[in-house]
């Protein structure tokens, strides 16, 4: 059964996590620690169920085409994942559990935010392609 968690905001962008892990490492701790708490509490009351396997596909609303994309995506991605450990919902997010990562784009200028869709495979760690 696919799930899908409606993150109601904007991740900062890859500039914006580098210049804060510049000016000191507790910086960008003390916030990936509140954006993965952020998702985890989000994944439990949406009431995402547990899966074994997923393909995660993510879906970002932006305001506007002023960020690229890959600025968008690979900043956001592992507080969203690690939200989603932390939360039950995913037991790692280690090659066993996660089978594919997509991202999509999507400019809504009056709701941006982040869509999350977990979509369960029944891949074998082990079996053939």
């Amino acid at each position: 059964m696919t799930q899908t968690l409606v993150i109601e905001s904007r991740f900062p962008s890859l500039n914006a996590t580098l210049a804060a892990a510049k000016r000191h490492w507790s910086v960008y701790a003390k916030e990936k620690r509140r954006l993965t708490l952020s998702v985890a509490l989000l994944a439990k009351a949406q009431g995402l169920k547990p899966v074994k396997q997923a393909v995660i596909r993510f879906t970002w609303y932006e305001k506007n085409k002023r960020r690229d994309p890959d600025n968008i995506s690979a900043a956001g991605k592992k507080p969203i994942l690690d939200g989603l450990v932390e939360a039950g919902v995913l037991k790692d997010d280690g090659w066993s559990v996660i089978q594919g990562l997509e991202d999509r784009f999507i400019i809504d200028k009056e709701w941006p935010r982040v869509e999350v869709t977990i979509t369960p495979t029944s891949h074998q760690e082990n079996a053939p392609c």
